[in-house]
């Protein structure tokens, strides 16, 4: 017996090697720099936002840094770095194409038109376009836009959608562009805009932050539906399977909870179709 035990340990030193040189693409740059870059965003609340202590935090920031631990133990680094680089919206794709980040994590919505220059992993959320109003304007919807100026990121899914949404309604607004949700609840506040369309959940959190957040109200349309997904190279299976083992096994285990929890506990959304999300998305090994 001790014999067979001496040979099946030797087998396994000798094969260590062997798998490490096999490795390819972004898990061979994880092995080879002991880093894996990860980018996330400045104010996407709460998915992904600088804290109070100046460094990266949200439910994206959160799962991303999961990832990053089980990638770095199934890779033999215990001690992997993590080196977290600031993205904007109007960045966060070429980023992810240029390689400057491994793991986008953020709020990026998984659409099939960036699907032709980047890849997705498993769904990490779902969410819809909605509007964020001041009590003055008196908006209620779509159809109550007219007239009104919206604050809106440009280039956006949101953007596509909302003017898609004017369109169907009939209705002209006034688009006023803003370069992050800071600003678009900054616009609410100065009244610069009567509203600001994002997706919803963003929309309750950064809400959060206004001057006079008691003179905002978010109304309860919908008017797009937002997959969320992190975004990495296209053509690297290795690196997207292993990104997406951790999502699946933090549904299906159920550790992902108190992940949610922890981010969405006092905001009463989506919880039920996040669920269902979890359940489609915990993949079997």
């Amino acid at each position: 017996m001790t014999r067979w035990l001496t040979v099946l340990v030797a087998l396994l030193w000798l094969t260590g090697p062997a798998v490490a040189a096999d490795l390819d693409g972004t898990l061979k740059k994880i092995k080879s720099t002991n880093t894996i870059t990860l980018g996330y965003r400045e104010a996407s609340r709460p998915f992904s936002f600088v804290g109070e202590d100046g460094k990266p935090a949200g439910y994206s920031v959160d799962l991303c840094t999961r990832i990053a631990a089980s990638i770095g133990k199934d890779l033999g680094l215990p001690s992997l770095a993590i080196k977290w680089v600031k993205l904007t919206v109007e960045n966060r794709i070429d980023a992810v194409v240029k390689g400057t980040v491994d793991l986008e994590c953020g709020s990026t919505t998984a659409s099939l038109s960036r699907q032709e220059r980047v890849d997705f992993s498993l769904l990490t959320f779902i969410d819809g376009g909605s509007l964020l109003v001041t009590d003055a304007s008196r908006i209620r919807g779509i159809s109550t836009l007219g007239g009104k100026r919206v604050a809106i990121i440009p280039g956006t899914t949101t953007e596509k959608s909302l003017v898609e949404a004017l369109k169907k309604h009939g209705v002209s607004a006034t688009m006023v562009p803003v370069k992050d949700h800071n600003e678009g609840v900054q616009a609410l506040d100065a009244d610069k805009a009567d509203a600001y369309a994002s997706d919803r959940v963003i929309l309750i959190g950064v809400g959060r932050t206004s001057k006079s957040p008691d003179k905002l109200a978010l109304v309860e349309e919908f008017f797009s539906y937002e997959p969320y997904g992190f975004m990495m190279r296209r053509g690297d299976p290795a690196f997207r399977l292993a990104v997406n083992r951790v999502l699946a096994h933090l549904y299906r285990s159920g550790d992902v909870v108190p992940i949610f929890e922890k981010w969405f506990g006092s905001m009463s959304t989506a919880g039920p179709l996040i669920g269902a999300m979890y359940l489609m998305n915990g993949l079997p090994e």
